[in-house]
């Protein structure tokens, strides 16, 4: 099942999207084109698949994290409940 994208704001300078994962949803293998920070809407765990191999995070409603460029993985919801952040793009 494919997480649901909702883009919210874009700009010459900004890309804001809000991601919905249902329990087991995953954004399919994708690398980022831009250097990027998500805030979590709800505190829960996500699935990362990467190239060095597989690894779950936990993750905190309203603490940030950013990531650069290039980064390539899978991201998958392993909660049993529905999972959300937003995600910024800086371009």
């Amino acid at each position: 099942m494919k997480a649901a994208s909702h883009p919210q704001v874009e700009t010459e300078r900004v890309i804001v999207t809000e991601w919905r994962f249902a329990p087991g949803a995953e954004t399919g293998h994708h690398v980022h084109a831009h250097e990027y920070v998500v805030v979590p809407l709800v505190t829960g765990k996500l699935r990362l698949v990467e190239p060095a191999g597989t690894r779950e995070v936990d993750l905190q409603a309203g603490v940030s994290y950013a990531r650069p460029k290039g980064v390539a993985h899978n991201v998958i919801n392993a909660n049993d409940y529905e999972f959300r952040f937003v995600e910024i793009e800086i371009k």
